[in-house]
Formats: C-alpha cells, sequence, structure tokens
C-alpha cells in the first residue's frame, strides 16, 4: 500500500469512527432531552397539581401512607445524598443557589476521585443545618454548645441508586457524602418559585394542620425541607416544589 493509499484509509476510518461518534451523543441527547420534554407527574390532589410536572429522572422512593386535603404522609426509604453548606443565612437567594448548585453539580459529572459522571436525579433539597453540638453530661441540664453553621442552609443532590455506599469521593472538601435514613415525613407540593417567605408561610401552615392529625404529629426537633424538581427554565406554574416535616406516630 503506497503512503497516498494509507492516508485516505486512515482519513475514511477516523471519519467512520467519527461518525459513530456523533450518531451516540445524538442518541443520548435525544433520550436525555425527552426526560425534560417529556415529564412524568405525580397523583394530583388539587388542580394546582395536576399542572405540575417533573423531568423524568429517578428520584427518592417513597410511600404514600395518608392523604389529606392539606398534605400527604409518606414512608421514605433511604437514600444517600452529597451535600454541602450554603454561603449566607438564606437558603434560597439566587446567587448562594447557583453557588452551591454548581459545587455539586462539578462532583455530580466528574469532580471526584474516579472522575465518574453519573446521572442527574430529582429533586434538589434544601434544608437548615443540623445542630451536632458538642454535649457535656452534667449535673445540671445537658449544654449544647451551638455551631457557627448551625443556621445555615444546606443544599443537596440526591445521588443515583446503583451506587449505594459505594459512591466516589468528591474533591471538593466542602461536598459531604451521607446516607439519609428511612423516615416518615408530611408533604405539601405548590407550585411557582421559592422563597424564603414562601417557605416560612407554609411550614407555619404545615405545622398548625399537623396539630388536627389524629395519627401522626411533628417529631421533635424536625426542621423544614425543601424539594425542588425542575429545571430553572421552566414554568413557574408547571414547576413542583414540596416542603416536608418529619413526622411520628402518636402514641396511643
Amino acid at each position: 500500500m503506497s503512503a497516498f493509499e494509507a492516508r485516505v484509509s486512515l482519513v475514511l476510518a477516523l471519519a467512520s469512527q467519527t461518525y459513530s461518534v456523533s450518531q451516540r451523543l445524538l442518541v443520548d441527547l435525544a433520550t436525555e432531552t425527552s426526560k425534560y420534554a417529556f415529564p412524568k407527574r405525580f397523583d394530583s390532589r388539587n388542580l394546582e397539581e395536576a399542572l405540575m410536572s417533573v423531568p423524568d429522572l429517578e428520584t427518592v422512593k417513597f410511600t404514600v401512607l395518608s392523604r389529606k386535603d392539606e398534605y400527604e404522609i409518606r414512608e421514605v426509604e433511604p437514600y444517600w445524598i452529597a451535600e454541602t453548606t450554603m454561603p449566607g443565612r438564606t437558603g434560597f437567594d439566587f446567587n448562594g443557589s447557583s453557588q452551591s448548585f454548581n459545587v455539586l453539580a462539578e462532583y455530580l459529572f466528574g469532580k471526584n476521585t474516579t472522575k465518574e459522571k453519573m446521572e442527574m436525579t430529582t429533586p434538589v433539597i434544601t434544608r437548615k443545618a443540623e445542630s451536632d453540638g458538642k454535649k457535656m453530661e452534667m449535673t445540671t441540664p445537658v449544654i449544647t454548645k451551638k455551631l457557627e453553621d448551625q443556621d445555615k442552609w444546606q443544599m443537596s443532590f440526591v445521588m443515583p441508586s446503583k451506587y449505594g455506599a459505594n459512591l466516589p469521593l468528591p474533591k471538593d472538601p466542602s461536598v459531604r457524602i451521607k446516607e439519609v435514613s428511612g423516615k416518615i415525613v408530611a408533604v405539601v407540593a405548590f407550585s411557582g418559585y421559592v422563597t424564603d417567605e414562601e417557605v416560612k408561610r407554609r411550614e407555619s401552615k404545615l405545622r398548625d394542620d399537623i396539630r388536627n392529625d389524629k395519627q401522626f404529629q411533628v417529631k421533635e426537633g424536625a426542621s423544614v425541607e425543601v424539594s425542588q424538581y425542575n429545571p430553572p427554565f421552566t414554568l413557574p406554574f408547571t414547576r413542583r416544589n414540596e416542603i416536608a416535616l418529619e413526622v411520628e406516630r402518636k402514641q396511643e
């Protein structure tokens, strides 16, 4: 084979390989696009919920135990999250949310010890940081030292369930991997954009509504969790947001 023929063969081989890769990329792109173009819907209790839609992505598994006009009770299965502490004292300002989202997205899409690119899931969860204060047993009541970030919010991505505990470690030290235990929660869904004022208002109403529940009560120390299911370009009236409070069965 002459040098010219060898070059022609190489060009044809590269062209064929490029075409094959392009076809695979187009298929992958079409598959990912369809998850957003053809969303799924939760069971709805009213017109507002009927208009909500969520991307067809893996989400947290749960069983609905009961439904009320104002909320529903779910038993949530354990799941793994990647979590980071948000800057500032509010959970839903644009700059803080964007910064935290980008940190978690970088981990999900390859900034980890194995350079693993993982699939996006739903929802993105925002919650108040738990108090892990140091407790000292004394003859007087237990004293809890308040942590510096106790009043801050944390954002987390739900991890694909196929990894279980074998998730790659993050390269960014601000990202933490942890398992969330199974629990029972009271949930309210709402559309539109999430603001701190809206979360406070809906949390207060949910706590009031649960006081009248004959089976469940808000668990002591429970803090509100906010779940957001949609990408930023979603129309406000089709967005699905949820607030949740952990509950427990009342003792008979």
